[in-house]
């Protein structure tokens, strides 16, 4: 009998030192609209957060205040033990679209963020960047330009620049949101690969309830006006998490599970 795909949790909750700490995270605009409202988490080390909820619940806005891209009115956010200003350095952040240089090959897209950091020789930058942009299938068109590529070959590109500089901290602006499902499943399959290598923190935003489930240690489902966290829900399939999870009862479970708390926070708006 094959164990079940939860019998093996994949980081339980007492095996790593807190990471990262939110407290009572609040961002109001100038206009004094609340879209985040006192958030408290703590996420350990490795841990995939997914973050679900409807339009304006703050999902992106939380992305800009721990990258240090969007200030905080109140409260504060702790990353390693920085602030997200001087954090820059440990993170990386892939955005909705690929934002490639067009006038720079596949290579040299990849090779872009130890460029401006410095601290490798060029031969350093492309022995690393190769090294990725195999990981992520696209040896065959390294010396290619982003208008010759396909969109999931171009996100693919983004996925392996931001990686080069093996951040601590990876996070995901619903990256995959405009990709057909093929192609999207495949890429969440590739970066739950890459994160088997490097092991970063994620957080990952996303309007699928079923690629939150196949990604995540943990879900947080936020809901809206103001912007706070209604659920937490945990999820422990074990690692890896292959394509035959999909149809696994225990998968399609959760799935119901995750769908049913979004459409209550839903409800409430």
């Amino acid at each position: 009998m094959n164990p079940s795909p939860e019998s093996k949790p994949a980081a339980p909750a007492d095996s790593q030192p807190e990471f990262i700490r939110l407290n009572q995270v609040t961002k109001r605009w100038p206009n004094g609209s609340v879209v985040l409202n006192g958030l408290d988490l703590s996420v350990e080390r490795g841990e995939f957060i997914s973050l679900i909820g409807p339009s304006g619940c703050g999902k992106s806005t939380l992305l800009r205040l721990l990258s240090g891209l969007s200030p905080l009115t109140s409260g504060s956010i702790r990353l390693d033990g920085m602030t997200p200003d001087n954090a820059r350095e440990i993170m990386s952040f892939i955005f909705q679209d690929a934002t490639l240089l067009p006038w720079r090959t596949v290579q040299g897209n990849v090779e872009l963020g130890l460029e401006l950091e410095g601290r490798l020789t060029r031969d350093q930058r492309r022995e690393r960047a190769t090294k990725l942009i195999e990981l992520v299938g696209l040896s065959a068109v390294a010396g290619h330009y982003p208008r010759q590529l396909s969109g999931g070959m171009r996100m693919r590109v983004s996925i392996a620049r931001a990686l080069a500089i093996r951040p601590r901290i990876l996070l995901m602006d619903e990256p995959f949101g405009a990709l057909d499902e093929m192609t999207r499943d495949f890429l969440n399959e590739e970066v739950l690969r890459l994160r088997d290598n490097d092991q970063f923190t994620t957080f990952f935003v996303t309007h699928s309830v079923a690629e939150a489930v196949f990604l995540s240690t943990r879900i947080l489902v936020l809901r809206a006006n103001p912007g706070e966290i209604a659920r937490e829900i945990p999820v422990s399939f074990s690692i890896p998490r292959t394509p035959a999870l999909r149809s696994a009862p225990e998968f399609l479970s959760k799935v119901g599970e995750v769908s049913a708390a979004l459409r209550a926070v839903k409800t409430a708006v």
